[in-house]
């Protein structure tokens, strides 16, 4: 298993990090891969990437699948024989990967593919590396790569995208090593996370463009409806979170975030913050408190952004439909989301909770909590958990509307709160788990829209100083408040009894 961190390299921050990496004793060698997939994107589709790649005149086969968590990839390499032709390519063996994890994932997705494989892009770039010990046990390999990725689009056309980044591969020792490196390698020279790979890269390009879509959230992934317990369920939720947030952060990081990136980004990081403060007491003190400020800065910064972009925009649009007069936007130039996903405390944080979920030899990152709670511990917990939240929500339902705004707000965050944990424990829930999400969509879809009112009220009355046309949206607002809090309070009275968590849920 290959467990490594990957950043971006500031352009402005290349000559020192190449500076650093010719400090000690290092190689330098061209790096020429191709990669292949079926026409149809068959390996690509399922995570795989196989390659032949010339490493300094040594020709070598990779494949690469997903791993346990956003830190861990399974990888196996086989070395081949040069060809006759030096000008000529290798043909992958896969054969040559039998017996390995990911040659099993190759071999099934390669038998079920309606094609043989094609050659479907390639990266030529120079890599210089060095192996750095850890002031302990172990050391780790640092590599830059500099260059640029190629697709194959037709006989005739590439496209190209430069490469420059650095990977930090853990060779030996623990991985909490790697992460104290990682963190100080990233607070040195200004670095940024990234798991995009060189092969989604060249995905991308040959698709067409340089983005992909917004990643929304996925199931947590159970063994038979059953979900492990303790330090084991935070681990777990924590690497699945962060799945959701490193795909739209690298998006951002890279230039190519869109709005929707923006958003799902921001639903990842309260999904994790709903992780960290609900599933604590499983296993006291392998959560640290202190990375709860740089997840909540972000979020509020992210917030910021869509408030001032997309809620402000769909209001504009919503008040011209009503005959209102064209307000004018603010002219303040948004902050960057490239910039806001950059901020050194935050990088800080993922780095830290990668490492976070990664075990090895089959032990975590950290030491086990002495209080981890087992199976039927865990089980109580839980359901004591998902009820507190329910009972919170209920007990403002009857008098929501007359409630002050901040308080309708917590309302929201608890019902957020509630729907993300039902989410996790989903495999662990009795039947009425899924049917209990349904009902709880409604009144959250409800509460987001009061509270896009209320933001875009604060809004308009502040440019109302500047522009009065701006008090036609504060009254229009103000006259749909009744309506949209009546809307609020059915969608609330609908949500009835909360999930239940099934006898033996847990392993």
């Amino acid at each position: 298993m290959e467990i490594e961190f990957k950043f971006l390299i500031p352009p402005h921050r290349l000559d020192g990090v190449q500076a650093a990496m010719q400090q000690g004793r290092y190689t330098a060698r061209r790096m020429e891969a191709h990669y292949f997939d079926t026409p149809e994107g068959d390996l690509a589709r399922q995570g795989i990437a196989w390659r032949v790649r010339n490493e300094g005149g040594a020709w070598v086969q990779t494949v690469k699948t997903m791993g346990a968590g956003p830190l861990a990839r399974e990888e196996h390499n086989a070395d081949l024989p040069r060809p006759a032709d030096p000008a000529a390519v290798p043909r992958p063996d896969p054969a040559l990967h039998a017996g390995s994890a990911a040659g099993q994932q190759l071999a099934r997705a390669l038998a079920h593919a309606k094609a043989s494989p094609v050659e479907t892009y390639g990266t030529e770039f120079e890599r210089v590396a060095r192996d750095i010990p850890f002031e302990g046990e172990g050391a780790m390999e640092v590599a830059l790569d500099t260059g640029r990725v190629v697709a194959h689009r037709g006989t005739a056309e590439e496209a190209s995208a430069p490469i420059c980044e650095l990977e930090l591969e853990l060779k030996d020792g623990p991985v909490s090593a790697l992460v104290d490196a990682a963190r100080a390698w990233a607070a040195t020279h200004g670095l940024v996370l990234s798991t995009l790979s060189k092969a989604e890269r060249g995905e991308r390009l040959r698709a067409g463009g340089p983005a992909g879509p917004a990643a929304k959230a996925t199931p947590l992934r159970a063994k038979k409806d059953r979900l492990p317990s303790g330090q084991h369920l935070q681990r777990a939720v924590v690497g699945n979170c962060l799945e959701q947030i490193m795909a739209n952060a690298s998006e951002m990081a890279q230039g190519h975030g869109t709005e929707k990136h923006a958003h799902q980004l921001r639903v990842g990081i309260r999904r994790l913050r709903t992780a960290l403060r609900e599933l604590d007491g499983l296993a006291p003190g392998r959560f640290d408190p202190a990375w709860e400020a740089p997840l909540r800065t972000v979020f509020r910064r992210l917030g910021e952004l869509r408030d001032s972009g997309h809620v402000m925009e769909t209001m504009d649009a919503q008040l011209r439909q009503a005959g209102g007069p064209e307000v004018e936007l603010d002219p303040t130039a948004p902050a960057s989301p490239a910039g806001i996903v950059s901020d050194g405390a935050f990088q800080a944080v993922l780095i830290a909770l990668m490492g976070f979920t990664v075990a090895q030899d089959g032990a975590p990152s950290v030491p086990p909590a002495p209080q981890a709670l087992d199976a039927d511990g865990t089980r109580r917990a839980l359901r004591k958990a998902l009820r507190k939240l329910h009972r919170g929500i209920r007990k403002d339902i009857a008098s929501f509307s007359a409630l002050p705004a901040e308080r309708q707000h917590r309302v929201r965050k608890r019902i957020k709160r509630l729907r993300y944990l039902t989410e996790f424990l989903a495999p662990a829930l009795e039947g009425q788990g899924r049917k209990f999400l349904k009902r709880l969509a409604p009144a959250q879809a409800a509460l987001g829209r009061l509270h896009d009112e209320q933001v875009a009220d604060g809004l308009y009355r502040q440019r109302a100083a500047q522009h009065p046309q701006a008090w036609f949206a504060v009254g229009w607002l103000t006259a749909r408040r009744k309506h949209t809090l009546e809307d609020c309070q059915r969608a609330l009275r609908r949500i009835g009894d909360g999930p239940e968590v099934r006898k033996g849920a847990f392993q």
